[in-house]
């Protein structure tokens, strides 16, 4: 007896995971568009379990889409028959009589559906959202709105919105999502997703315009600064910080309890898209505002790399008293840190004095401080050791990093530096086999460096195996890193007239462009830029050349129409590049279209 109730038992088993895998590989047809093939799996599932609306929808769906639809008209109609109808089933109906253009039917079959909502409103939902998926999207609104005003206590303006939405009737469906705003805070950030889908940076678009009309309305009307939030939201989306910045200063204003965070927020956003005046406005109302040492002090490390950037030859002096001057008042513990390294940054690669800075990182170890902290001393103190070409003991602190924070994405540009370091130094196997490693990086700019360092290297050990070439390009490099850019650039001539025709020469064609973009020399810049795109067509520099290029064109020389056949040319040729998406955007905008 036992014997036969452990054999029932795996019976059982066996057949529910039998079912389970039937239902998956039923599905996967169905997904794919392999209609007879997932019939055959649904008529199987749907016999052995006919009151199951998944299976019934999916074998409906299966005979529509072979043109069976007497097939289909006839399955529904026997779910009729059953004592409870499901007022889906009518839905489903009505979608087939459609497909076969008999409208009365169809009608009297969506009527049904909504019949069902009068003897229960709770029913609504599930008839809106039916209509919805067959895109019946004027049926859907009639049957959330009828269920609201059958039962006040259901709300069903989220789906309405959307639903709105894909009408086109954006005013309709914005003010339908900011009054669920005021009714349900808490889905603030999921609305603010699906009003994004209608939003881009081009202010002219349609979406960016009437939101913002309706957003005045309501800052006119309303006191509410929850208008104002997603004013600023919506200005930020448009990357207008300015009137974004209008917007946070009202909202600290005018808020109960006012807090510093929308504008600290904007504050860094403005300065990672270099819109540095407007971070600094905030960054200076921070410290003016604020009576948190915490925020002061974050305030004034970006007021004082914005000043690093600015600073010429005369204001040297003058920055560093201002650095001992904020460190005098805020200390030098581990919380100022990030200023103290800014400090020792600034004396090390543009005061030439990295003995001083080297002397001050190492002071700074002895602090008590996170381990995030601790990594950031250790980095900047190792890239000045590299700047100092004492390489073995920069390898030391990169390879501690690396350790401590070893699954970190810190760790994992520890790691990329030792083999930049060791590349410089000349063990490219080394180098290589660091960077092997790294292709894989969770960081997608790490694993790109990587992988194109990595190519240097290959590339440049297969013609020259005694790697002369290569040594010279890493010693360019060093130099640049060094801030000597005239080295750089002359070694670089040495390498172009030397190992003409050679591997290396791509590379240090680009390389040598971009020194002298930085130093403005934009004719030299364009000549370089040119022959890759001449000669190195199938070259992994080719949509880099094409895309700087274009930017000089565009933002330096002022000859947008030589701009524009370089663009195409990445839209084109290049559809997998990083720069696709601004190229594409660029091209537009020269071309007059409308942006997305």
């Amino acid at each position: 007896m036992k014997r036969f109730f452990l054999t029932l038992l795996f019976g059982c088993v066996f057949l529910a995971g039998y079912a389970q895998a039937e239902d998956a590989l039923a599905k996967t047809y169905l997904d794919k568009g392999q209609y007879e093939k997932a019939l055959y799996y649904y008529e199987k599932l749907y016999d052995g379990n006919p009151y199951n609306m998944n299976y019934l929808q999916s074998l409906v769906k299966c005979y529509q889409q072979l043109e069976q639809a007497e097939k289909a008209e006839a399955l529904l109609l026997m779910q009729l028959e059953r004592p409870r109808v499901h007022p889906a089933i009518y839905i489903e109906l009505g979608y087939n009589y459609q497909l076969q253009n008999k409208e009365e039917e169809a009608a009297a079959a969506y009527e049904k559906a909504m019949q069902a909502i009068e003897e229960e409103p709770s029913y609504a939902y599930m008839v809106g959202q039916g209509f919805r998926s067959k895109q019946l999207l004027d049926q859907a609104v009639t049957a959330f709105r009828r269920g609201m005003e059958l039962n006040p206590k259901l709300n069903f303006n989220y789906d309405l919105a959307y639903i709105y939405g894909e009408q086109g009737d954006l005013e309709k469906m914005y003010n339908t999502y900011l009054d669920l705003i005021l009714m349900r805070t808490n889905m603030k950030e999921n609305i603010k997703r699906n009003i994004g889908r209608f939003l881009f940076e081009d202010g002219n678009e349609k979406g960016n315009e009437v939101l913002r009309k309706v957003l005045l309305q309501r800052v006119q009307a309303d006191p509410n600064i929850i208008w104002n939030e997603l004013l600023s939201w919506l200005f930020i989306q448009q990357k207008l910080y300015r009137n974004a910045f209008t917007q946070e200063k009202a909202i600290y204003k005018r808020a109960e309890e006012p807090t510093l965070d929308g504008i600290a927020d904007l504050g860094l956003i403005a300065f990672n898209d270099e819109d540095f005046e407007v971070a600094r406005d905030a960054y200076e109302f921070m410290v003016v505002n604020s009576a948190d040492p915490s925020l002061k002090i974050q305030a004034h490390y970006y007021l004082m790399k914005m000043a690093v950037m600015d600073a010429g030859k005369d204001d040297e002096e003058e920055l560093i008293a201002e650095f001992d001057k904020l460190l005098s008042t805020y200390g030098t513990e581990e919380e100022t840190i990030p200023i103290q390294v800014e400090k020792a940054n600034f004396m090390a690669f543009v005061m030439n004095k990295p003995e001083m800075a080297v002397k001050d990182l190492r002071r700074m170890l002895e602090l008590p401080m996170d381990r995030y902290s601790r990594a950031a001393v250790k980095m900047e103190l190792a890239d000045i050791l590299v700047y100092q070409e004492n390489f073995n003991q920069a390898l030391i602190y990169y390879s501690q990093i690396q350790k401590e924070l070893k699954n970190d994405v810190v760790g994992q540009q520890a790691r990329f530096k030792v083999a930049q370091t060791s590349f410089y130094k000349g063990d490219f196997d080394w180098a290589e086999a660091q960077l092997k490693v790294l292709k894989s990086s969770t960081s997608q700019l790490i694993a790109n460096d990587a992988l194109q360092l990595k190519l240097v290297i290959s590339d440049n050990s297969v013609q020259d195996t005694l790697q002369r070439a290569l040594k010279k390009y890493a010693r360019a490099h060093l130099l640049a890193y060094q801030g000597q850019d005239d080295a750089a650039a002359a070694l670089l001539d040495e390498i172009l007239e030397v190992h003409k025709g050679e591997a290396v020469e791509d590379e240090a064609l680009m390389m040598q462009a971009s020194l002298f973009s930085k130093n403005r020399n934009w004719e030299k810049a364009v000549m370089n830029y040119r022959k890759v795109i001449e000669f190195y067509a199938d070259d992994i520099y080719m949509d880099d050349a094409l895309y700087n290029l274009a930017g000089l064109y565009l933002d330096e020389l002022n000859q947008p129409e030589k701009a524009k056949p370089l663009l195409e040319r990445i839209i084109f040729d290049h559809p997998d590049s990083v720069y696709f998406p601004e190229a594409r955007k660029k091209f537009r905008e020269l071309r007059g279209d409308a942006v997305n």
